[in-house]
């Protein structure tokens, strides 16, 4: 995943580890802001949340079946690869494997992980056009992508190839991000709606074999937690820091302390599309 657009902040492009929570004995309000503001932020392991956040993940397994579809194609692209880390669980590669990704943390990161097995890592603005040949690919992959390029998608596929993505659908985290920015306009609520999506991968040629979408619980048990996803997932909240937020921390830290959780909803659609033979 990538360092995304700032202008788009109720969107979540992650998946927070599913687990029983193991709640820390007793630290103070302050010791909770200090432990989530410490935590290191690149690369996209989820894995320090951990007995403190959940996210329900989708029903059609993505990283699996992406998986299965690398291992059938000779040539596949992954889009906005963020650390690498999904298109890594990948038993197999296919033998000519690129991806691309757009914030520089996350491009050093890939890179060590990807180079080991053969696939390139390119470093490409999340805007700007695919450095790649027209028709280079069989396949196209991309979990949570910032922002499908769909022209561009298009073009580099070979007639006939397919794109296959996991995308961050509408409202996601919502309930989070209006608490600390209050009501979010009907606009931003519906941004990243699948059926807008279907409409510019159509407009770009494509052809939608499936597109499923989900609506999925997210539960966090402490505010550090808050804090580290806030810093993290950076569009949520735009420019949020502990010092600016402190009133709000504080008052979403008593409501966790009062009843035991927090409980937000991402949603998630999935993409089978394919670029006519013709």
């Amino acid at each position: 995943m990538s360092a995304p657009e700032p202008t788009t902040p109720v969107h979540i492009p992650v998946h927070i580890p599913v687990h029983t929570p193991v709640r820390p004995s007793s630290p103070t309000f302050e010791q909770l802001l200090a432990e989530g503001a410490a935590v290191p932020t690149d690369g996209w392991d989820f894995s320090w949340f951990e007995g403190r956040a959940t996210e329900a993940r989708p029903s059609w397994g993505y990283a699996r079946a992406m998986g299965e579809r690398l291992a059938s194609v000779s040539a596949a692209l992954d889009v906005h690869t963020g650390g690498g880390e999904v298109l890594n669980t990948a038993p197999k590669l296919p033998p000519l494997t690129v991806a691309t990704e757009g914030w520089p943390p996350n491009v050093v990161k890939a890179t060590a992980l990807l180079h080991p097995r053969g696939a390139a890592v390119v470093a490409v603005p999340d805007d700007a056009p695919l450095p790649f040949a027209a028709d280079a690919f069989d396949l196209v992959v991309s979990r949570h992508p910032v922002s499908p390029h769909w022209t561009e998608i298009a073009r580099v596929l070979r007639p006939g190839g397919t794109y296959f993505a996991q995308h961050v659908g509408p409202a996601g985290a919502y309930e989070l991000v209006e608490h600390f920015l209050g009501p979010q306009s009907a606009e931003q609520l519906s941004a990243r709606h699948p059926d807008r999506e279907r409409a510019g991968a159509e407009a770009a040629g494509l052809e939608i074999v499936e597109l499923r979408a989900e609506r999925l619980r997210m539960e966090f048990y402490d505010i550090a937690a808050v804090v580290h996803f806030l810093r993290k997932v950076i569009w949520m909240v735009p420019g949020f820091t502990v010092d600016a937020y402190r009133p709000r921390l504080r008052s979403l830290h008593e409501r966790i302390e009062a009843e035991g959780l927090f409980v937000a909803h991402s949603s998630r659609h999935l993409f089978d599309a394919r670029k006519p033979s013709g």
